[in-house]
Protein backbone atom coordinates (compact mmCIF):
# COMPACT_ATOMS: atom_id res chain seq x y z
CA UNK A 1 0.00 0.00 0.00
CA UNK A 2 1.35 3.22 -1.29
CA UNK A 3 1.25 6.55 1.58
CA UNK A 4 1.63 9.69 -0.29
CA UNK A 5 2.45 11.76 2.58
CA UNK A 6 1.50 15.51 1.45
CA UNK A 7 -1.29 14.74 -0.95
CA UNK A 8 -4.73 13.80 -0.52
CA UNK A 9 -8.60 14.04 -1.53
CA UNK A 10 -10.28 16.74 0.19
CA UNK A 11 -14.03 17.88 -0.55
CA UNK A 12 -16.66 20.35 0.65
CA UNK A 13 -20.18 19.74 0.96
CA UNK A 14 -22.16 22.58 2.55
CA UNK A 15 -26.04 21.92 4.10
CA UNK A 16 -28.44 23.87 6.16
CA UNK A 17 -29.66 22.23 9.43
CA UNK A 18 -33.03 21.19 9.36
CA UNK A 19 -35.18 21.85 12.29
CA UNK A 20 -36.16 17.85 12.56
CA UNK A 21 -32.23 17.23 13.42
CA UNK A 22 -32.30 19.27 16.50
CA UNK A 23 -33.19 18.69 20.02
CA UNK A 24 -35.31 20.88 22.15
CA UNK A 25 -32.11 23.36 22.50
CA UNK A 26 -32.22 23.94 18.92
CA UNK A 27 -28.28 21.64 19.06
CA UNK A 28 -28.41 19.41 15.97
CA UNK A 29 -29.06 16.07 17.42
CA UNK A 30 -25.73 13.66 18.28
CA UNK A 31 -27.00 11.04 16.28
CA UNK A 32 -27.60 13.13 13.27
CA UNK A 33 -24.10 13.93 12.51
CA UNK A 34 -23.37 10.16 11.01
CA UNK A 35 -25.99 10.83 8.50
CA UNK A 36 -24.28 14.37 7.55
CA UNK A 37 -20.98 12.49 6.91
CA UNK A 38 -22.16 10.25 5.19
CA UNK A 39 -23.93 13.10 2.50
CA UNK A 40 -20.57 14.12 2.55
CA UNK A 41 -18.93 10.53 1.82
CA UNK A 42 -21.17 10.45 -1.25
CA UNK A 43 -20.57 13.50 -2.00
CA UNK A 44 -16.45 12.97 -1.94
CA UNK A 45 -17.02 9.62 -4.51
CA UNK A 46 -19.49 11.72 -7.21
CA UNK A 47 -17.15 14.36 -7.20
CA UNK A 48 -14.26 12.07 -8.40
CA UNK A 49 -16.29 10.33 -11.00
CA UNK A 50 -18.35 7.76 -9.41
CA UNK A 51 -21.23 7.74 -7.53
CA UNK A 52 -22.09 5.19 -4.58
CA UNK A 53 -24.68 4.32 -6.48
CA UNK A 54 -22.26 2.97 -8.71
CA UNK A 55 -20.21 1.47 -6.68
CA UNK A 56 -22.87 -0.51 -5.20
CA UNK A 57 -23.97 -1.46 -8.78
CA UNK A 58 -20.77 -2.92 -9.17
CA UNK A 59 -21.51 -5.61 -6.39
CA UNK A 60 -19.11 -3.33 -3.65
CA UNK A 61 -20.53 -2.66 -0.57
CA UNK A 62 -18.71 -0.18 1.72
CA UNK A 63 -20.03 -0.84 5.66
CA UNK A 64 -18.46 1.19 8.23
CA UNK A 65 -16.54 -0.45 10.66
CA UNK A 66 -14.94 2.51 12.94
CA UNK A 67 -16.83 5.94 13.71
CA UNK A 68 -14.84 8.49 15.80
CA UNK A 69 -16.16 11.88 16.58
CA UNK A 70 -15.50 15.04 19.37
CA UNK A 71 -17.64 17.69 18.56
CA UNK A 72 -16.43 21.17 19.75
CA UNK A 73 -19.02 23.27 19.93
CA UNK A 74 -23.26 22.60 18.63
CA UNK A 75 -24.51 23.09 15.51
CA UNK A 76 -27.51 25.16 16.04
CA UNK A 77 -31.00 25.01 13.52
CA UNK A 78 -31.00 27.00 10.58
CA UNK A 79 -26.96 27.50 10.39
CA UNK A 80 -25.35 26.66 7.22
CA UNK A 81 -22.36 24.14 7.60
CA UNK A 82 -19.64 22.96 5.86
CA UNK A 83 -18.48 19.71 5.88
CA UNK A 84 -14.92 19.33 4.79
CA UNK A 85 -14.05 16.03 3.86
CA UNK A 86 -10.60 14.05 3.28
CA UNK A 87 -8.90 10.85 2.22
CA UNK A 88 -4.95 11.20 3.27
CA UNK A 89 -4.62 7.59 2.47
CA UNK A 90 -4.53 5.45 -0.59
CA UNK A 91 -6.79 2.54 0.20
CA UNK A 92 -6.02 -1.22 0.59
CA UNK A 93 -9.00 -3.15 1.91
CA UNK A 94 -10.40 -0.07 3.85
CA UNK A 95 -10.77 3.58 3.44
CA UNK A 96 -10.58 6.29 5.68
CA UNK A 97 -12.67 9.30 5.87
CA UNK A 98 -11.58 12.30 7.82
CA UNK A 99 -14.08 15.15 8.28
CA UNK A 100 -14.09 18.57 9.90
CA UNK A 101 -17.68 20.72 10.04
CA UNK A 102 -17.28 24.75 10.23
CA UNK A 103 -20.30 26.98 10.74
CA UNK A 104 -21.20 29.65 9.29
CA UNK A 105 -18.83 31.55 10.77
CA UNK A 106 -15.99 29.69 9.97
CA UNK A 107 -15.45 28.08 13.54
CA UNK A 108 -14.50 24.34 13.47
CA UNK A 109 -17.08 22.70 15.23
CA UNK A 110 -16.68 19.00 14.99
CA UNK A 111 -13.81 16.92 14.06
CA UNK A 112 -14.96 13.00 13.13
CA UNK A 113 -13.15 9.79 11.30
CA UNK A 114 -14.83 6.91 9.88
CA UNK A 115 -13.50 4.08 8.26
CA UNK A 116 -15.36 1.68 5.77
CA UNK A 117 -14.21 -1.34 4.48
CA UNK A 118 -14.45 -3.28 0.77
CA UNK A 119 -17.01 -5.79 0.93
CA UNK A 120 -17.90 -8.08 -2.09
CA UNK A 121 -21.40 -8.28 -2.00
CA UNK A 122 -21.92 -11.61 -3.70
CA UNK A 123 -18.84 -13.55 -1.66
CA UNK A 124 -19.12 -11.20 1.89
CA UNK A 125 -15.30 -11.26 1.58
CA UNK A 126 -13.66 -8.39 2.77
CA UNK A 127 -11.72 -7.66 -0.67
CA UNK A 128 -9.10 -4.76 -2.00
CA UNK A 129 -10.08 -1.21 -3.39
CA UNK A 130 -11.48 -2.29 -7.02
CA UNK A 131 -8.95 -1.17 -9.64
CA UNK A 132 -11.65 1.43 -11.04
CA UNK A 133 -12.28 3.10 -8.17
CA UNK A 134 -8.58 2.94 -7.66
CA UNK A 135 -7.64 4.43 -10.81
CA UNK A 136 -10.47 7.08 -10.11
CA UNK A 137 -8.69 8.28 -6.34
CA UNK A 138 -5.37 8.34 -8.01
CA UNK A 139 -6.37 10.53 -10.63
CA UNK A 140 -7.58 12.84 -7.86
CA UNK A 141 -5.18 12.75 -5.23
CA UNK A 142 -4.05 16.56 -5.02
CA UNK A 143 -1.48 18.38 -2.71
Amino acid sequence: MNILPSKMIHTKHSLRVRYGETDPMKYVYYGNYAQYFEIARVELFRSIGMSYNEIENQGIWLPVSDYKIKYLRPALYDQKLEIHTYVKKIPGVKIEFEYEIYNEDGIKITEASTTLFFLDAKTNKIIKCPDYLMKLIEENWVE
